[in-house]
C-alpha cells in the first residue's frame, strides 16, 4: 500500500511539474488546452478529387451480377479504375462515413 502511494505521489508531483514547465514556456491557453497539431497524425490517403470519384461509383450502378455496392466490391473497382494504386476497404468506409 505504501508503494502505491509513492507512485501517486510521483505522478502528481511529475504532473504538476510537467504543467508548471508547460506554462511557464508555452503561456496559458497552451498549458490549458494543449498545442494544435501543425499536421494531421497521418497522410490523407485519398486527394478531394479521387474522394469525389469514390463517391460518385458509390453512387451509381453496381456492376452486373451485385444488387448493392460492398465495400470490399468498391475497393477493387477504385483499384481496376486506377483511381488509386491500392486502397483498404476500411479507408473507403472512413471517407465515405465522413461524406455523409
Amino acid at each position: 500500500m505504501k508503494s502505491a502511494r509513492r507512485m501517486l505521489r510521483l505522478c502528481l508531483i511529475l504532473f504538476k511539474l510537467f504543467i508548471f514547465r508547460s506554462l511557464v514556456t508555452d503561456g496559458f491557453e497552451i498549458a490549458l488546452n494543449g498545442k494544435k497539431r501543425e499536421s494531421p497524425p497521418r497522410q490523407k490517403l485519398l486527394d478531394g478529387e479521387q474522394e469525389a470519384k469514390v463517391i460518385a461509383l458509390r453512387l451509381g450502378e453496381p456492376p452486373k451480377g451485385f444488387a448493392n455496392w460492398s465495400l470490399r466490391l468498391l475497393a477493387k473497382q477504385v483499384v481496376e479504375l486506377a483511381i488509386v494504386d491500392s486502397v483498404s476497404h476500411e479507408t473507403l468506409r472512413k471517407t465515405l462515413k465522413k461524406t455523409g
